[in-house]
């Protein structure tokens, strides 16, 4: 099973992972807050993650680490 890391602390909530998640798994919280200000991403069902790692090629930041 792939393990996924976010750095929320460098999330800016660009929504770029989100939308490149090819299993829909990775959404913006609307209760956890970064120092910055921003909503962060989050895994909501890291079981179903695949590992493709599309998440943290698209994210801008280098927020995301994949791990298989």
């Amino acid at each position: 099973m792939a393990k996924v890391t976010m750095n929320k602390a460098l999330c800016k909530s660009c929504g770029l992972c989100v939308t490149a998640c090819p299993k829909q798994i990775i959404k913006i919280s609307t209760t956890d807050m970064n120092n910055k200000g921003y909503f962060v991403a989050e895994v909501i069902d890291m079981e179903k993650c695949i590992g493709c790692a599309f998440c943290a090629t698209m994210c801008p930041d280098c927020v995301i680490e994949v791990e298989k």
